[in-house]
């Protein structure tokens, strides 16, 4: 990176923390410092909703992902429109006409306080944990790809965070989120530009689509059976259902993003821009991993796209054998892009005979390309049996430091940063919140103003921010950081979502079976996560389901119940 890229990333990542700390300045109200403010219209609810979602890791890993397995990881978010339309018309109104601050002071009032604290203390759990997560995912890469300290690219990111976060609430976040967004998608587009113009000449986009569909890239829908597969239509439409459901209608980092909307008419429209451009966003930027899977079947790539970890093994290894798996990788890809150029003529040409049998040899050096990357994994895990053999989440990074103009680079690593810091201040903004309403608030018995609450949630962001950076500083993570996430969201997501809709649907219910109910469940999950090989995406329906199948069998084995009567439920 050159001095021109430094000083974009940092004046970008610098002047929309300093921003949000100087518009947010003196917020004392809880409404506004847990909600965000009332007057905020639909757009910025709809942009807040699709930037804490959209993490550092979605675009470190995702593009990653398409270059890899091709586009059908967008199955994953095939559930989430009818998701948001369902939290829409059933989730939204109920909040809303409550005035709750987080989603679980709603089961409090439905059920009783050891469910509500059983609802946030499984948030608790589950976030606070992929807080580390998002903090260490940018940091890991590009400390590793730019030769920077992990240890203070961290403290970095986290510290920088904290400060805005704690001074804004929710009102921060939200505002900062605008212009985080529109750094992303101007990098993006960026990226997408320039991939494009260093395409070999000649090589159109329809060519290069032909070429990515030809190696299997482009095949985004599996209308497979079979559950161990990670990635079809039904783990995503079923499983990414309820993944969504209880991601988007009951984790609190999200629910704080929409409740505090100028109405609820605001609400559910920014809760349908994300049911309208998720899926486009997520296949665009999996389309992207694909051509630059193209691209790099004309320009050599690196036979591990993690060379950090590549080189260290190298020199504590077996040296010779390392530079004999480059060499061999380098002409076998050389075969490769000879074939590819002849099968291009032949498709140019239109004689399908010729083309096919062009095409056939494509896949045959194609698998022998991929052979050769297999055989430098195996090696690099014989030199440092600890190594992760993954390197997906390192390709972009390496196309965008080595093929993307100067300012071009800084602007990209920038949208990495904006996204991290984007996701991460919804999270700690939403674990503070929770430790200090459904906490601290519900089990501090003395009289205070509600300033002293708002003060109390400050002081735990800034502890919920200092424990992820030292999660992220001393935890070792799972290979690929996308997946990371989503199974850990996926082991909790399913018996929260159950509570929420025993909550809402099934009102002969009470707190002690629910309660009951969702321990047993939550262990079933952990139970089955260790003990099968199913896609995660399946234990979002397996938790929830187990949790209402036992909470109407504990309910009947504990005797009826009168309808919820609670306040405001009626």
């Amino acid at each position: 990176m050159s001095l021109l890229d430094y000083l974009v990333v940092i004046g970008t990542m610098v002047g929309i923390a300093v921003f949000g700390v100087w518009r947010t300045r003196g917020i004392h109200n809880p409404s506004t410092y847990f909600k965000g403010d009332r007057t905020m219209g639909w757009g910025t609810i709809g942009i807040s909703v699709m930037a804490t979602q959209a993490s550092a890791i979605t675009f470190l890993s995702i593009p990653g992902q398409g270059y890899e397995s091709g586009l059908g990881f967008v199955q994953n978010y095939f559930g989430l429109p009818l998701a948001l339309i369902i939290i829409a018309v059933a989730f939204l109104p109920i909040y809303r006409r409550l005035g709750v601050y987080t989603s679980y002071e709603y089961l409090g009032r439905r059920f009783d306080g050891k469910t509500r604290l059983l609802g946030a203390g499984l948030f608790l759990l589950q976030r606070g944990l992929a807080a580390g997560v998002t903090i260490y995912a940018p940091a890991i890469i590009l400390s590793a790809v730019l030769g920077w300290r992990l240890d203070l690219t961290i403290l970095f990111t986290g510290l920088l965070v904290i400060v805005y976060t704690v001074t804004g609430g929710s009102e921060a976040v939200s505002l900062t989120q605008r212009y985080q967004m529109a750094v992303i998608f101007a990098g993006m587009v960026t990226a997408f530009v320039v991939l494009l113009i260093k395409l070999p000449a000649g090589l159109g986009f329809t060519d290069a689509a032909a070429l990515a569909g030809s190696l299997g890239k482009l095949e985004a829908v599996d209308f497979s059976f079979d559950p161990d597969r990670r990635y079809t239509i039904w783990s995503g439409m079923l499983g990414g259902l309820f993944l969504s459901l209880s991601y988007f209608g009951t984790d609190q980092s999200q629910v704080q993003r929409y409740i505090g909307g100028a109405s609820l008419r605001e609400g559910r429209l920014g809760l349908m821009f994300n049911a309208v451009f998720k899926i486009p966003m997520q296949f665009s930027i999996l389309l992207l991993g694909a051509l630059v899977f193209v691209f790099y079947q004309f320009e050599k790539p690196p036979v591990f796209f993690n060379q950090a970890t590549w080189q260290a093994a190298a020199q504590s290894g077996d040296a010779a054998a390392f530079r004999a798996v480059e060499e061999k990788f380098a002409a076998t890809h050389g075969e490769k892009q000879e074939k590819i150029d002849a099968w291009m003529q032949a498709k140019r040409a239109g004689d399908p005979a010729v083309e096919a049998t062009a095409r056939a040899s494509v896949l045959e050096w194609h698998r022998r390309s991929e052979a050769v990357r297999g055989e430098a994994r195996a090696l690099l895990v014989a030199a440092d049996p600890d190594a992760k053999t993954k390197d997906s989440d390192y390709i972009f990074i390496t196309f965008v430091l080595n093929y993307l103009p100067h300012g071009a680079i800084g602007l990209l690593v920038a949208v990495i940063f904006a996204a991290a810091l984007s996701s991460k201040a919804s999270e700690l903004n939403a674990l503070g919140t929770t430790t200090a309403v459904d906490f601290y608030r519900h089990l501090h018995k003395t009289p205070v103003d509600d300033a002293h609450y708002v003060r109390a949630a400050k002081w735990f962001t800034a502890m919920w921010g200092l424990f992820a950076i030292g999660f992220a500083l001393f935890a070792r993570f799972m290979e690929n950081l996308i997946e990371a996430i989503n199974i850990l969201g996926s082991i909790f997501y399913g018996v929260v979502l159950g509570l929420f809709l025993v909550a809402l649907f099934l009102k002969r219910i009470g707190g002690t079976a629910v309660f009951i109910a969702a321990l047993v469940a939550q262990a079933l999950v952990v139970v089955l996560y260790f003990s099968l090989t199913i896609s995660y995406l399946w234990y979002n329906l397996i938790g929830c389901a187990a949790c209402v199948g036992l909470s109407l069998l504990l309910q009947w084995v504990l005797g009826s119940r009168s309808p919820a009567r609670e306040a405001g439920l009626s």
